[in-house]
């Protein structure tokens, strides 16, 4: 066995250099093939000046670790990166089947992420990616949470986007929809599947919707959601096919009315007209049970267009 030792003050205890493709200094030992003790800074430093090296490599041909790092009082790996172009402090890639990084915590947190940047920027503390089918980020627990979102000022959780829930949803709050009504899928004549929102519509023989044509017709079931600034808050019965029109049957929307058959004052019974999918004021008492759907939110003098209602049907 061979021993090299080099005692210095202030200087470089030992440096070897390659001007080739060989090694500079390489160390082989029954334990430790290398090993640097600093006291006042690094045990050891790697620096490479080349774009596609490592500064620092490790590797291992038998299954353990390439790199191991540990520390009694600090962090047991720490990576820095100045890079404004997408490079990363640390980086764990997994080629054939592994993790890209695994952490492990007995105490605290698994993995954790922090940053102070901006809204405006878009970054976030933790990012999940999938660039093909799978989910970008999945939570999961024994006996706890899967997934836990909370925050002091903002909403604990935004979803842009669908979103399904396979099991009970429990809500312990209010639930606020920004929509005016509550809706329903109904399947449509072919000829009335191009009514616009705001058309007053009815049953057919078939249990079908058709826009209304006649006065008073008890067959009316609602107005076409989404016409002016009201959007349906909920839509009910998913099941339908491809050519269902969302019917409001519930709550604020807007509704083609004529008040040709007379004046529409705020607070007045809507009833179907005979202006095909318009409705008009209920004046005759006698004839407006079961063939009220509305109440007006606004008036109309005269002339055909659209008016804020409530829909009640009754």
């Amino acid at each position: 066995m061979a021993t090299v030792e080099n005692r210095t003050n202030g200087e470089t205890a030992f440096h070897g250099v390659s001007t080739g493709d060989t090694t500079a200094v390489h160390g082989q030992g029954g334990a430790v093939g290398v090993r640097g003790d600093g006291s006042t800074w690094h045990g050891v430093v790697g620096i490479s000046a080349s774009a596609m090296a490592a500064g620092v490599s490790g590797s291992n041909t038998d299954g353990g670790p390439g790199v191991i790092g540990e520390s009694s009082n600090w962090m047991g790996v720490y990576g820095k990166t100045d890079s404004t172009t997408g490079g990363a402090g640390v980086m764990g890639e997994g080629v054939a089947g592994g993790p890209g990084v695994i952490g492990k915590s007995l105490h605290w947190h698994g993995v954790y992420g922090e940053t102070s940047s901006p809204a405006a920027t878009g970054a976030a503390a933790v990012w999940g990616e999938n660039k093909a089918d799978g989910s970008g980020v999945v939570g999961q627990s024994l006996n706890g949470v899967g997934v836990f979102g909370t925050s002091k000022h903002g909403p604990a959780g935004v979803f842009q986007g669908k979103v399904a829930v396979n099991g009970d949803l429990e809500v312990t709050g209010d639930i606020r929809l920004v929509g005016g009504d509550l809706a329903e899928l109904f399947e449509t004549r072919p000829a009335a599947q191009g009514c616009e929102p705001g058309t007053l519509m009815c049953l057919d023989d078939d249990g079908r919707i058709t826009p209304s044509e006649r006065a008073y017709d008890t067959r009316a079931i609602g107005i076409v959601a989404g016409a002016g600034s009201y959007r349906p808050g909920l839509v009910l019965d998913s099941r339908c096919g491809e050519d269902a029109r969302p019917i409001a049957m519930v709550g604020k929307t807007y509704c083609r009315v004529d008040a040709s058959f007379g004046a529409i004052a705020v607070g007045d019974l809507l009833t179907s007209s005979p202006t095909p999918g318009h409705a008009m004021k209920a004046s005759d008492t006698s004839r407006a049970l079961g063939a009220v759907v509305g109440k007006a939110l606004a008036p109309m003098a005269d002339g055909a267009g659209l008016l804020p209602v409530v829909v009640t049907l009754q």
